[in-house]
């Protein structure tokens, strides 16, 4: 079942900048897709739109059935999370406090329960009561996912989100997100430039060049159609015949 739609999407700046380009995909419920792209390729702004964060030059997005709009904003987003590592939670709380506020704002049932889950399915339980400047950069990170994942999403945003994770952390967040996916139906949509790392995870890969969709698929179609042996091949490749 399809639960993201997104039609013909265009985003403009000034002096006539488009970081989209009519860009359209769709994304069903289980399923992980990995957006590449070269930085300033249009994977952020994309990611913002569908978080109602932007507001489209032209095309539409609907979530869950709906058309995102400042009508049903609040409703959608109530069932979706995002984290990035380039957003950082407050740093003058304890991992503990962060997990609490927003387990409270997203009205999160037994929520002292679900933040004690939360920091141990990311191993920073002994770490709840430290400020979270002193923490380091990929243990804010793994922060930033456990709060992502308070409220049960249904559809998770993730800009870069093992960027800075040691590569343990990095394996076990991938097999949780693939092992969401299976069971509870999680869909996903991924930023990396780990091509490795995305074709590992992802069932189905978005290559966008300078707003524009170069071309889409299962990795393993693309693979062979293009007759390469794994992503960094093809994503050169994409690169290169995109001019």
């Amino acid at each position: 079942m399809r639960i993201l739609e997104v039609r013909g999407l265009s985003k403009s700046f000034e002096h006539g900048f488009f970081a989209l380009k009519n860009v359209s995909l769709s994304v069903s419920s289980g399923e992980i897709v990995g957006i590449l792209g070269p930085n300033g390729a249009g994977k952020t702004t994309l990611i913002h739109s569908i978080l109602g964060l932007i507001t489209p030059t032209s095309g539409s997005i609907e979530i869950f059935g709906k058309k995102l709009d400042h009508g049903n904003r609040l409703e959608l987003l109530s069932r979706m999370n995002f984290a990035s590592n380039y957003v950082s939670l407050p740093q003058t709380l304890t991992p503990w406090e962060n997990l609490m506020v927003y387990a409270l704002m997203y009205e999160v049932e037994n929520p002292r329960e679900r933040c004690a889950r939360m920091l141990e399915l990311f191993d920073l339980y002994h770490l709840r009561k430290k400020i979270s400047r002193s923490l380091s950069s990929g243990q804010m990170m793994r922060l930033t996912l456990a709060k992502a994942l308070l409220n049960n999403p249904e559809i998770l945003l993730l800009d870069e989100p093992t960027s800075g994770l040691d590569p343990e952390i990095a394996r076990k967040t991938r097999e949780l997100l693939k092992d969401m996916a299976s069971r509870q139906g999680l869909s996903v949509i991924y930023t990396s430039h780990n091509l490795w790392e995305m074709q590992e995870v992802a069932d189905r890969v978005i290559f966008l060049k300078a707003g524009e969709i170069l071309m889409q698929g299962p990795s393993s179609e693309l693979l062979g159609k293009y007759n390469v042996e794994n992503l960094e091949e093809l994503f050169f490749k994409a690169l290169k015949t995109a001019g």
